[in-house]
């Protein structure tokens, strides 16, 4: 039978590398060590000594192994030059590091590789072809020198690769090379681990991988390539990354996740995770079938949590992730609607569509002097204040922790030209909005009032002003939220078809037709109104044509469609 030698790297964790080595080892596996030269004397010979007894563990030469660099080859071209001396039963050289795990037995992959013993398992891809580079750097790593360390001189690093592409610098790939990349962890077979660290032209390839950036991800997947008659470009072992190329760590949690891989090993595990340990490194043979790794089958779960953390749930704002313009994952949570001269015009608007829709009905959300909570409650959901103050803030967040702490009820709130206006951006570029609008109702309360004529129409022109500006934010191109426009003219033409449009856009579905409409104010006069402040100069345009001699516009045969603006 073959015999599968392992070649760790270890420079961490030892008590859990003694543990994972003792396990290779039971399984009929002999096992070279490399640990970290930087690791304290002190340190690595305790770890030595308590290996000493296993005839079949050997400790190779150290390098220093600084990521991104030629350290961690050397260590691993030493490592399995010992092993393939060493061992000559090995057939097949697995390697791995310190925080690997194996997540089946031993046995069945050495059953695994005897099925193929010319096959070399390592992810071998060309630039072109390897989505997976994060940094910038692809094609360049192979054509620029990098003799300072990214993590410890990354200025110097920086400043470097700025410089050699200024002066148009490009390092010349030894002839017969094509780069390819891939994982570190690559398993191989005897013949062509030999053929790689015996080429004649080791030298030279040598010299032009030291100044490669990360060469464990390029030195033996480019020259396998050279000398590999069947090539499985994939490892055994299961290492997911994250968006900023950071390798994910195996927690206790992910336990039935590392089953459903069916892969042979997993990294990186954390060191406390005991349960891992336990179950994996003391494994039950029934519980395991002899099946073809497949880390495919948990890729969906992975990229989930990579949308999770670079987009964020939908609504939620965190302190870690504050969003840019633009690039947020949903500006809220829930869909919501607002309405716009509604409560203007209807005296008990709130009640009724609360009770039409089953929705949470709000007064005036960003009033001047308050909010206007559902029934006019002093703190809301969330511990959220009625304080204008607090609110406008970062009226946007208000907003977005308002939806989100009612998430799975409907939110429906007014607004018009008196209330905080720098909230309308964010819900027009909303998709979950649904706006309505009356044009010209805020005229209604105006008209109602005991005050003197000058300063109504004072207030009239400014308050047009504001909602015509308003009213073209909405018609804007870029508009995200679904916008419905009436004038007011308009609206009480047929505000039964109106009104019927918004119940069954929040309802989602027109169960019946709507026999009760919330009650109108009185508007007896309300055109000679209009016609007053156009004779004092005030020309109000927003309303729609109402006749000075008619309260009310009568009813139609056909009745007006509101102007559609986005669906």
């Amino acid at each position: 039978m073959s015999t599968v030698g392992i070649v760790i790297l270890v420079h961490t964790a030892f008590d859990r590398a003694e543990q994972v080595i003792r396990h290779w080892v039971k399984g009929g596996c002999p096992v070279v060590v490399h640990v970290d030269s930087s690791v304290p004397d002190g340190t690595f010979k305790a770890f030595q000594r308590n290996l000493s007894p296993l005839k079949t563990v050997k400790f190779s030469k150290r390098f220093r192994c600084e990521w991104g660099t030629w350290g961690m080859v050397a260590a691993t071209q030493n490592a399995s030059e010992m092993i393939l001396t060493s061992f000559p039963d090995v057939r097949h050289v697995y390697l791995a590091s310190g925080s690997c795990l194996p997540l089946r037995p031993v046995e069945e992959l050495r059953t695994y590789l005897d099925g193929r013993p010319r096959t070399d398992f390592i992810e071998s891809a060309t630039t072109a072809d390897v989505p997976w580079t994060v940094g910038g750097l692809d094609k360049e790593r192979f054509t620029l020198r990098f003799p300072f360390s990214w993590k410890k001189n990354r200025r110097l690093f920086d400043a470097y690769v700025r410089l050699q592409r200024r002066a148009g610098f490009r390092r010349r790939i030894p002839a017969g090379l094509v780069p390819h990349m891939g994982s570190q962890w690559w398993c191989l077979t005897r013949q062509t681990v030999s053929a790689i660290l015996q080429d004649p032209d080791r030298p030279a390839y040598d010299k032009y991988f030291k100044k490669v950036w990360i060469p464990d991800e390029s030195y033996f997947q480019t020259l396998v390539r050279l000398y590999s008659q069947n090539i499985e470009s994939r490892s055994l072992t299961l290492s997911k990354f994250d968006f900023q190329g950071k390798p994910h760590i195996f927690y206790d949690d992910h336990l039935q996740l590392l089953r459903r891989s069916d892969c042979f090993v997993a990294r990186k595990t954390w060191q406390h995770a005991n349960r891992l340990y336990s179950t994996f490194l003391n494994p039950d043979p029934s519980a395991f079938k002899a099946a073809e790794p497949n880390p495919g089958k948990i890729d969906r779960i992975f990229a989930k949590a990579v949308d999770r953390r670079t987009l964020g749930r939908p609504g939620l704002y965190m302190q870690s992730r504050w969003p840019r313009m633009d690039r947020e994952n949903g500006l809220t949570s829930s869909p919501y609607s607002v309405f716009e001269g509604f409560v203007e015009l209807f005296e008990n608007f709130e009640f009724w569509l609360a009770k039409e829709t089953g929705a949470r009905v709000h007064g005036h959300l960003y009033h001047p002097e308050k909010v206007m909570f559902d029934g006019r409650q002093d703190y809301f959901q969330g511990a959220m204040s009625n304080s204008a103050v607090l609110r406008d803030y970062q009226p946007h967040m208000f907003l977005t922790n308002l939806i989100w702490n009612t998430r799975g009820e409907r939110q429906a709130f007014q607004f018009g030209p008196e209330d905080n206006q720098k909230i309308a951006p964010t819900f027009i570029r909303d998709r979950n909005a649904q706006i309505s609008v009356i044009s010209g109702a805020w005229a209604v309360p105006l008209f109602l009032s005991n005050r003197n004529f000058a300063d109504i129409r004072v207030d009239a022109a400014r308050m047009q002003r504001i909602e015509n500006a308003h009213l073209m934010a909405l018609r804007e191109a870029d508009t995200k939220a679904r916008v419905r426009i009436w004038t007011m003219a308009d609206f009480i033409d047929s505000p039964m078809e109106a009104l019927q449009t918004i119940v069954d856009e929040m309802t989602g579905k027109s169960v019946r037709t709507l026999t009760e409409a919330p009650r109108m104010v009185d508007l007896q006069g309300f055109g000679q109104f209009l016609q007053n402040l156009k004779n004092q100069g005030m020309h109000p345009y927003l309303m729609g044509d109402f006749p000075v001699e008619n309260a009310i516009p009568a009813p139609k045969a056909k009745t007006r469609k509101p102007y559609l603006v986005r669906k």
